[in-house]
């Protein structure tokens, strides 16, 4: 029945996919909505980067936790999985721990940190970046050697 429903399902080799997007998305946007409260924004647009920021850490949690469970099981070289998965992981594993903190800041100062705003925004923008790299590492192992799917038979040897 689901694969009448998601027939696009059956081609990934784990969900780790389905919730990397969200997390991505709703970060960014709260550190862009906590930029624009720090320049002037009302005190709604605080509570509305407050919450962005804490379902974009549940979600940077789930995250996580799918892609430290998919890690081993990923069907690519060792060579890619030296160069390229084991930088994500890292990479993606110190995005979430900022995150976390921030997060714990954010519920102690609710909704924005008034005293420290400049770290507190400056480790957003961290976040942001570290996604970034994340995220790209992680879509040129899928794009680049299919660590995503089961297009190809064989794992891709890196080139450098």
């Amino acid at each position: 029945m689901l694969e009448r429903l998601l027939p696009g399902l059956g081609h990934v080799q784990n969900i780790h996919p389905l919730f990397v997007h969200f997390p991505i998305a709703l970060l960014i946007t709260a550190a862009l909505f906590y930029l624009i409260a720090w320049i002037g924004g009302h005190e709604s647009i605080r509570w509305t980067a407050f919450w962005i920021l804490m379902v974009g850490t549940i979600g940077a949690g789930a995250a996580l936790a799918t892609g430290l469970y998919a890690g081993p099981g990923v069907m690519i070289s060792e060579s890619v999985r030296e160069h390229l998965l084991r930088r994500h992981m890292r990479i993606m594993i110190a995005t979430s721990v900022l995150t976390g903190i921030l997060a714990i800041w954010a519920i102690a100062a609710r909704p924005m940190p008034l005293r420290g705003r400049i770290i507190f925004l400056l480790g957003l923008l961290a976040v942001v970046v570290l996604i970034s790299i994340g995220a790209d590492l992680g879509s040129e192992m899928v794009y680049g050697y299919n660590a995503g799917g089961d297009a190809c038979p064989q794992p891709i040897e890196l080139n450098h």
